[in-house]
């Protein structure tokens, strides 16, 4: 979504309500598509005292296996952006204004970027999740598996049958 801000930095005290949503279906994310649903944005643009300002929220939810259990599970995020605008800046450049020379901001690219960079890197089912027993590899947040604890490596068998002596 292109939106035309010459109205909000030519009057003082204006404003453009966004309210949009945003199919992300396509972006593939370390081997999975974790956004199944549209990503719903809503804000306004608003414009006082010659400083034009951003203040989005963008709402998602995250679906993807657990990291740990392999279990498949959603959870729902929420990204802020609070940015200003201007068409340009003299001197140096500066990450947190966002630069629309002509006026005329591409939203979806700014929550592409917003949205990619919040992904979770670690995605758990729960905090405290057990993950898999990496013998037999039952989900241990169901209950014990019933593999010995301590498994003595054949190569070493014949040290431990010193320790019974």
């Amino acid at each position: 979504m292109i939106i035309d801000l010459k109205r909000v930095f030519v009057n003082e005290d204006s404003s453009l309500p966004i309210e949009y949503l945003l199919d992300m279906s396509t972006v593939d994310f370390s081997g999975v598509y974790p956004l199944k649903e549209p990503v719903r944005i809503t804000g306004t643009v608003s414009g006082k005292a010659s400083l034009v300002e951003l203040n989005a929220e963008i709402i998602y939810k995250y679906e993807a296996p657990c990291d740990r259990c392999g279990t498949y599970t959603a959870k729902s995020h929420t990204v802020k952006i609070n940015k200003p605008l201007a068409p340009s800046i003299e001197g140096e450049d500066s990450d947190s204004i966002i630069i629309v020379p002509d006026m005329k901001l591409d939203l979806d690219e700014l929550v592409y970027s917003e949205v990619i960079m919040s992904l979770p890197m670690k995605h758990l089912c729960r905090e405290d999740c057990k993950g898999l027993c990496p013998k037999c590899g039952k989900n241990l947040n169901e209950g014990a598996c019933g593999c010995p604890e301590k498994e003595i490596d054949p190569r070493l068998s014949a040290l431990a049958e010193l320790l019974d002596d």
